[in-house]
Protein backbone atom coordinates (compact mmCIF):
# COMPACT_ATOMS: atom_id res chain seq x y z
CA UNK A 1 0.00 0.00 0.00
CA UNK A 2 1.47 3.63 -1.08
CA UNK A 3 2.15 5.92 2.38
CA UNK A 4 0.09 8.86 2.51
CA UNK A 5 2.81 11.04 1.26
CA UNK A 6 3.30 8.46 -1.86
CA UNK A 7 -0.46 8.77 -2.73
CA UNK A 8 -0.96 12.73 -2.27
CA UNK A 9 1.79 13.14 -5.00
CA UNK A 10 0.39 10.71 -7.29
CA UNK A 11 -3.27 12.86 -6.56
CA UNK A 12 -1.08 16.28 -6.96
CA UNK A 13 -2.08 16.61 -3.41
CA UNK A 14 -0.29 19.37 -1.18
CA UNK A 15 -2.61 19.88 1.94
CA UNK A 16 -3.23 23.64 2.82
CA UNK A 17 -1.62 24.29 6.64
CA UNK A 18 -1.69 27.77 6.57
CA UNK A 19 -4.30 28.93 8.68
CA UNK A 20 -3.89 32.48 7.56
CA UNK A 21 -4.26 31.51 4.02
CA UNK A 22 -7.55 29.38 4.66
CA UNK A 23 -9.13 32.43 6.26
CA UNK A 24 -7.95 34.95 3.65
CA UNK A 25 -9.35 33.03 0.95
CA UNK A 26 -12.87 31.90 2.99
CA UNK A 27 -13.17 36.00 2.91
CA UNK A 28 -12.53 36.50 -0.76
CA UNK A 29 -15.27 33.92 -1.40
CA UNK A 30 -17.69 35.71 0.74
CA UNK A 31 -16.78 38.68 1.95
CA UNK A 32 -20.71 39.50 3.61
CA UNK A 33 -21.61 36.92 6.10
CA UNK A 34 -24.88 38.57 5.76
CA UNK A 35 -25.21 37.33 2.13
CA UNK A 36 -23.73 33.85 2.44
CA UNK A 37 -22.96 32.84 -0.51
CA UNK A 38 -23.25 28.70 -2.38
CA UNK A 39 -19.75 27.61 -2.31
CA UNK A 40 -18.55 24.56 -4.41
CA UNK A 41 -14.87 23.70 -2.94
CA UNK A 42 -12.46 22.21 -5.13
CA UNK A 43 -10.59 19.33 -3.07
CA UNK A 44 -11.49 19.78 -0.03
CA UNK A 45 -8.56 17.07 1.42
CA UNK A 46 -8.03 17.37 5.08
CA UNK A 47 -10.60 19.73 5.53
CA UNK A 48 -8.06 23.23 6.24
CA UNK A 49 -10.23 25.34 4.05
CA UNK A 50 -13.55 23.69 4.38
CA UNK A 51 -13.95 24.55 8.06
CA UNK A 52 -13.82 28.52 7.31
CA UNK A 53 -15.49 28.15 4.32
CA UNK A 54 -17.98 26.48 6.49
CA UNK A 55 -18.43 29.22 8.69
CA UNK A 56 -19.24 32.13 6.11
CA UNK A 57 -21.20 29.94 3.34
CA UNK A 58 -25.06 29.19 3.32
CA UNK A 59 -24.83 26.13 1.73
CA UNK A 60 -21.17 24.15 0.77
CA UNK A 61 -20.65 21.33 -1.59
CA UNK A 62 -16.90 20.29 -0.50
CA UNK A 63 -15.99 18.18 -3.50
CA UNK A 64 -12.88 15.14 -2.23
CA UNK A 65 -11.98 12.90 -5.20
CA UNK A 66 -9.31 10.73 -2.60
CA UNK A 67 -11.59 8.15 -1.02
CA UNK A 68 -9.67 7.69 1.78
CA UNK A 69 -9.72 11.51 2.84
CA UNK A 70 -13.89 11.33 2.54
CA UNK A 71 -15.03 9.47 6.16
CA UNK A 72 -12.67 11.72 7.41
CA UNK A 73 -14.12 14.89 6.30
CA UNK A 74 -17.27 13.71 6.77
CA UNK A 75 -17.46 12.97 10.44
CA UNK A 76 -16.30 16.30 10.72
CA UNK A 77 -18.71 18.07 9.38
CA UNK A 78 -20.99 15.67 10.17
CA UNK A 79 -22.79 18.24 12.72
CA UNK A 80 -22.91 20.77 10.07
CA UNK A 81 -25.81 20.60 8.03
CA UNK A 82 -25.06 23.22 5.31
CA UNK A 83 -21.67 21.09 4.46
CA UNK A 84 -22.06 18.31 1.82
CA UNK A 85 -19.51 16.16 1.60
CA UNK A 86 -19.56 14.60 -1.96
CA UNK A 87 -16.61 12.06 -2.92
CA UNK A 88 -15.76 12.33 -6.69
CA UNK A 89 -14.22 14.68 -9.20
CA UNK A 90 -14.85 17.87 -8.79
CA UNK A 91 -14.47 18.45 -13.12
CA UNK A 92 -17.63 16.14 -12.99
CA UNK A 93 -19.68 18.26 -11.19
CA UNK A 94 -22.85 19.72 -12.77
CA UNK A 95 -22.43 23.69 -12.71
CA UNK A 96 -25.33 24.96 -10.08
CA UNK A 97 -28.13 27.00 -12.41
CA UNK A 98 -28.16 29.41 -9.35
CA UNK A 99 -25.62 31.77 -8.13
CA UNK A 100 -22.24 30.26 -6.81
CA UNK A 101 -18.65 30.65 -6.06
CA UNK A 102 -15.89 28.65 -6.16
CA UNK A 103 -12.88 28.29 -3.53
CA UNK A 104 -10.32 25.63 -3.18
CA UNK A 105 -6.53 24.79 -2.97
CA UNK A 106 -6.56 23.61 -6.69
CA UNK A 107 -3.73 20.22 -7.07
CA UNK A 108 -1.45 21.87 -9.87
CA UNK A 109 -1.03 19.82 -12.34
CA UNK A 110 -5.13 20.30 -13.20
CA UNK A 111 -5.09 23.80 -12.91
CA UNK A 112 -5.87 24.76 -16.09
CA UNK A 113 -8.99 22.30 -16.33
CA UNK A 114 -10.42 23.85 -13.59
CA UNK A 115 -10.13 27.33 -14.68
CA UNK A 116 -11.75 25.92 -17.69
CA UNK A 117 -14.79 24.74 -15.69
CA UNK A 118 -15.51 27.94 -14.04
CA UNK A 119 -15.19 30.26 -17.02
CA UNK A 120 -17.75 27.69 -18.40
CA UNK A 121 -20.12 28.18 -15.52
CA UNK A 122 -23.06 30.48 -16.56
CA UNK A 123 -24.07 30.99 -13.08
CA UNK A 124 -20.40 31.43 -11.49
CA UNK A 125 -19.94 34.80 -9.64
CA UNK A 126 -16.51 34.39 -8.61
CA UNK A 127 -14.08 31.46 -7.90
CA UNK A 128 -11.11 31.86 -5.18
CA UNK A 129 -8.43 29.31 -6.62
CA UNK A 130 -4.76 28.44 -4.75
CA UNK A 131 -2.65 27.82 -7.71
CA UNK A 132 0.43 27.80 -8.59
CA UNK A 133 2.58 31.28 -8.10
CA UNK A 134 3.56 31.70 -11.45
CA UNK A 135 0.15 30.50 -13.13
CA UNK A 136 -1.57 33.22 -11.29
CA UNK A 137 0.68 35.97 -11.81
CA UNK A 138 1.02 34.94 -15.73
CA UNK A 139 -2.64 35.15 -16.24
CA UNK A 140 -3.10 38.24 -13.50
CA UNK A 141 -0.87 40.21 -16.16
CA UNK A 142 1.73 40.12 -12.75
CA UNK A 143 4.97 39.80 -14.97
CA UNK A 144 4.04 42.52 -16.96
CA UNK A 145 2.62 40.82 -19.68
CA UNK A 146 -0.98 39.06 -20.45
CA UNK A 147 -1.89 36.35 -21.94
CA UNK A 148 -4.68 35.14 -24.63
CA UNK A 149 -6.69 33.42 -22.08
CA UNK A 150 -6.69 36.28 -19.49
CA UNK A 151 -7.36 39.08 -22.45
CA UNK A 152 -10.11 36.89 -24.53
CA UNK A 153 -12.30 36.36 -21.71
CA UNK A 154 -11.12 39.85 -20.33
CA UNK A 155 -15.03 41.01 -20.95
CA UNK A 156 -16.80 39.26 -19.27
CA UNK A 157 -14.27 37.80 -16.16
CA UNK A 158 -11.87 40.26 -14.43
CA UNK A 159 -8.37 38.23 -13.37
CA UNK A 160 -6.37 39.33 -10.10
CA UNK A 161 -3.80 38.22 -8.00
CA UNK A 162 -5.05 38.34 -4.55
CA UNK A 163 -2.03 37.11 -2.49
CA UNK A 164 0.57 34.52 -1.49
CA UNK A 165 1.11 31.68 0.33
CA UNK A 166 4.62 29.84 0.89
CA UNK A 167 5.37 26.81 -0.02
CA UNK A 168 6.02 26.15 4.02
CA UNK A 169 2.57 26.40 4.20
CA UNK A 170 1.41 22.93 2.82
CA UNK A 171 1.50 19.39 4.11
CA UNK A 172 3.84 18.28 1.90
CA UNK A 173 5.51 20.85 0.85
CA UNK A 174 5.80 21.52 -2.79
CA UNK A 175 8.58 23.11 -5.12
CA UNK A 176 7.02 26.50 -5.58
CA UNK A 177 5.32 29.28 -3.34
CA UNK A 178 1.74 29.52 -4.13
CA UNK A 179 -0.93 32.32 -5.36
CA UNK A 180 -4.38 33.09 -4.69
CA UNK A 181 -6.17 33.83 -8.14
CA UNK A 182 -9.41 35.62 -8.29
CA UNK A 183 -11.66 35.32 -11.20
CA UNK A 184 -14.50 37.75 -11.03
CA UNK A 185 -17.73 37.10 -13.20
CA UNK A 186 -18.79 40.50 -13.80
CA UNK A 187 -22.12 41.91 -13.45
CA UNK A 188 -22.27 44.07 -16.34
CA UNK A 189 -19.84 42.61 -19.07
CA UNK A 190 -17.69 45.25 -20.64
CA UNK A 191 -18.87 44.15 -24.40
CA UNK A 192 -22.63 43.00 -25.33
CA UNK A 193 -22.75 39.51 -26.30
CA UNK A 194 -23.57 40.68 -29.98
CA UNK A 195 -19.86 42.03 -30.20
CA UNK A 196 -18.10 39.02 -28.25
CA UNK A 197 -17.57 36.96 -31.93
CA UNK A 198 -15.41 40.24 -33.35
CA UNK A 199 -13.63 40.57 -30.11
CA UNK A 200 -12.68 36.67 -30.22
CA UNK A 201 -11.42 36.99 -33.56
CA UNK A 202 -9.68 39.89 -32.88
CA UNK A 203 -7.76 39.04 -30.01
CA UNK A 204 -6.95 35.15 -31.61
CA UNK A 205 -5.77 37.05 -34.44
CA UNK A 206 -3.29 39.61 -32.53
CA UNK A 207 -1.69 36.56 -30.66
CA UNK A 208 -1.80 34.30 -33.81
CA UNK A 209 1.76 35.43 -34.18
CA UNK A 210 1.35 36.08 -38.10
CA UNK A 211 3.37 38.67 -39.41
CA UNK A 212 5.94 39.13 -36.50
CA UNK A 213 3.93 41.68 -34.72
CA UNK A 214 0.34 42.26 -33.11
CA UNK A 215 0.79 45.52 -35.69
CA UNK A 216 1.14 42.77 -38.70
CA UNK A 217 -1.02 40.97 -37.51
CA UNK A 218 -3.88 42.93 -37.46
CA UNK A 219 -3.36 44.21 -40.96
CA UNK A 220 -4.29 40.88 -42.31
CA UNK A 221 -7.92 41.85 -41.81
CA UNK A 222 -8.06 45.69 -41.68
CA UNK A 223 -6.04 48.29 -43.71
CA UNK A 224 -3.08 49.41 -42.46
CA UNK A 225 -4.43 53.37 -42.02
CA UNK A 226 -7.08 51.75 -39.37
CA UNK A 227 -4.21 49.99 -37.82
CA UNK A 228 -2.33 52.67 -37.60
CA UNK A 229 -5.10 55.28 -35.91
CA UNK A 230 -5.99 52.37 -33.71
CA UNK A 231 -2.80 52.07 -32.33
CA UNK A 232 -2.62 55.77 -31.91
CA UNK A 233 -6.13 55.39 -30.38
CA UNK A 234 -4.78 52.88 -27.78
CA UNK A 235 -1.49 54.79 -27.24
CA UNK A 236 0.40 51.59 -28.40
CA UNK A 237 3.84 51.50 -29.90
CA UNK A 238 3.23 50.13 -33.38
CA UNK A 239 6.11 47.75 -32.69
CA UNK A 240 4.78 46.46 -28.89
CA UNK A 241 4.51 42.99 -28.13
CA UNK A 242 1.12 41.07 -28.14
CA UNK A 243 1.77 39.95 -24.56
CA UNK A 244 2.73 43.69 -23.19
CA UNK A 245 -0.88 45.08 -24.34
CA UNK A 246 -3.41 45.11 -21.41
CA UNK A 247 -6.68 44.26 -21.51
CA UNK A 248 -8.15 48.17 -21.52
CA UNK A 249 -5.91 49.04 -24.20
CA UNK A 250 -7.28 45.82 -26.41
CA UNK A 251 -10.55 47.30 -25.63
CA UNK A 252 -9.68 50.46 -27.45
CA UNK A 253 -7.91 48.62 -30.17
CA UNK A 254 -11.75 46.48 -31.05
CA UNK A 255 -13.48 50.15 -30.62
CA UNK A 256 -11.43 51.49 -32.81
CA UNK A 257 -11.39 48.34 -35.49
CA UNK A 258 -15.06 47.37 -35.22
CA UNK A 259 -16.74 50.69 -36.17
Amino acid sequence: MARPTQRARTLSQNFLADRAAAGHVARLTAPDPRHPPLVLEVGAGQGALTEPLARRSRELHAYEIDSRLVPGLRTRFATTPHVRVVEGDFLAARPPKRPFSVAGNVPFSRTADIVDWCLGAPALTDATLITQLEYARKRTGDFGRWTLLTVRTWPRHEWRLAGRVSRYGFRPAPRVDAGVLRIEHRPVPLLPGAALPGWWDLVELGFSGVGGSLHASLRRAHPRRRVDAAFRAARLDPGVLVGEVAPARWLRLHEELTV
